[in-house]
């Protein structure tokens, strides 16, 4: 997409751009696209520059002045924001994803055994002892599901932050070079 703007003698052509984030990263992207020489776009208006698409997501409008200088090199470096901030989204769903699996896993076979202790006590002649044997795992196994998700889940996020944070240390450093390009 491109646009020219014309006042007096010169004009300025723009190449624009829709980020969609997750609304708690949406300052984030903008000052680091910023540092890219992307800016909010001034002419949509502030209810619409950052539009809901999806529950819980954001649509961001920028844009950017085709001639501007160290364009390539700004480029490569607004590339490798975007894949740190992905795999910073990443690591976030990691802390939870596997203890989700687990939890669903260990549930699912506290459900087997309930089914197998309903099979026992409706049999044509009911097995109560056999009923009973299978109902104590099977309401193990429901019950146990919560403390298995969060004792993961801070496992996983105590191994994970010291992760994040060095990309987000990186992050800054690349939009620190982008911010030096600009002044240059």
């Amino acid at each position: 997409m491109n646009e020219v703007t014309r006042s007096g003698n010169s004009f300025v052509g723009y190449d624009y751009k829709e980020v969609t984030t997750d609304q708690e990263k949406t300052s984030m992207y903008i000052d680091g696209y910023m540092n890219f020489g992307w800016v909010l776009d001034e002419k949509v208006k502030p209810s619409n520059y950052m539009s809901k698409s999806q529950m819980g997501k954001v649509t961001i409008k920028l844009k950017r002045d085709r001639k501007i200088l160290n364009k390539t090199e700004l480029t490569r470096l607004q590339r490798h924001f975007e894949a740190c901030m992905s795999e910073i989204a990443t690591m976030e769903k990691s802390k939870t994803s596997f203890a989700t699996m687990y939890a669903l896993i260990i549930a699912i076979i506290g459900t087997a055994f309930m089914a197998g202790s309903v099979f026992a006590v409706s049999n044509d002649s009911p097995m109560i002892l056999l009923c009973i044997i299978l109902a104590i795992p099977a309401f193990i196994g429901w019950l146990l599901p919560p403390f298995v998700y969060k004792e993961m889940v801070r496992k996983k996020t105590k191994k994970i932050e010291p992760l994040i944070e060095q990309k987000y240390d990186e992050i800054h450093e690349i939009c620190g070079k982008g911010n030096k390009l600009l002044t240059k």
